[in-house]
């Protein structure tokens, strides 16, 4: 598959976006007070945030690999 080098740069784009906005997402999930209960275990919204986030992250650096290589030939 051949893609013309805009298309590759989008792709590249979406995958560094991805990567830069999720991280700091994550930090404020971390402190939030509904992250843990009272004994200091992971809750729900921990669970699903972190999930939610590490998935977007996976696909953000699969997205920006597949514009590198396309962009490489």
């Amino acid at each position: 598959m051949s893609l013309p080098a805009p298309l590759a740069l989008v792709l590249i784009l979406a995958g560094v976006w991805t990567l830069i906005v999720w991280p700091p997402f994550l930090r404020r999930i971390l402190k939030d007070p509904r992250a843990r209960d009272e004994k200091g275990a992971p809750t729900r919204f921990l669970t699903v945030h972190f999930m939610l986030i590490s998935t977007s992250m996976i696909l953000g650096l699969a997205t920006a690999i597949i514009g590198v290589r396309a962009l490489a030939g």
